[in-house]
């Protein structure tokens, strides 16, 4: 196989072969995002920016990715901002309208990968409780031999037993393991246990590295 470095120089040269693919869920599978349904909630946007950073904030919902209950944090945070519990009750509630679909060009590339017989995986910073609404809506989910979503453990990304409990769940070489994520922390932790990983930035840069590492043939592009 060819070296060939991946996004930045001080980045080793990858050198095994890929023998399986795992894919991180939100922004490279699906566009999730909770200005989908908070839009629809909050008529003035700086209004909605600032209750998505005040109230209902990442941190927050990455409790329940963790594996807290989506009940016990909401209420949680309703017990301190009273006056915005229709608001943050809607957040678990309507969780699917925070999904606007899936992203179609990324889905194509694991419906390739599939068809060349390349065994895939997801990781993915979930809720136990939401993901199952994922699960069940989209269908690419099927290609995927196995998933380790952070919720269901109690671990997130990106902490390195995370990593390390999904390549010993599913016998995988770590070094020969390639992780697809949009967050450059979750990528690089991977590195650090020992796998290769890619960025993900749009579905036409993924293409181009999957094909440069010998995972798609050379004729398979993103329209």
């Amino acid at each position: 196989m060819v070296e060939r470095r991946v996004h930045g120089p001080d980045t080793p040269p990858v050198e095994a072969p890929i023998e399986a693919v795992v894919f991180d869920v939100g922004g490279v599978l699906i566009d999730w995002n909770p200005r989908h349904l908070y839009r629809k909630l909050i008529d003035d946007a700086g209004e909605m920016e600032r209750f998505l950073a005040e109230v209902c904030t990442q941190d927050w919902n990455e409790q329940a990715d963790a594996g807290h209950s989506t009940a016990a944090i909401t209420a949680d945070l309703c017990a301190r901002h009273p006056d915005s519990r229709a608001l943050i009750e809607s957040y678990y509630a309507r969780f699917d309208e925070m999904m606007a679909g899936a992203l179609d060009d990324t889905v194509a590339l694991v419906e390739r990968l599939h068809a060349e017989n390349v065994p895939l995986y997801v990781l993915s910073n979930f809720s136990a409780e939401t993901f199952p609404l994922a699960q069940r809506r989209f269908d690419f989910f099927q290609r995927f031999s196995g998933m380790v979503i952070s919720g269901a453990e109690g671990l997130k990304k990106p902490d390195r037993r995370i990593y390390d409990l999904l390549t010993e769940r599913f016998a995988l070489a770590p070094a020969r393991t390639l992780f697809i994520d949009d967050r450059r922390d979750n990528t690089e932790a991977a590195r650090a246990a020992g796998w290769q990983a890619l960025q993900f930035i749009s579905a036409e840069q993924l293409s181009g590295d999957l094909r440069a590492l010998g995972l798609l043939p050379a004729a398979t592009a993103v329209a």
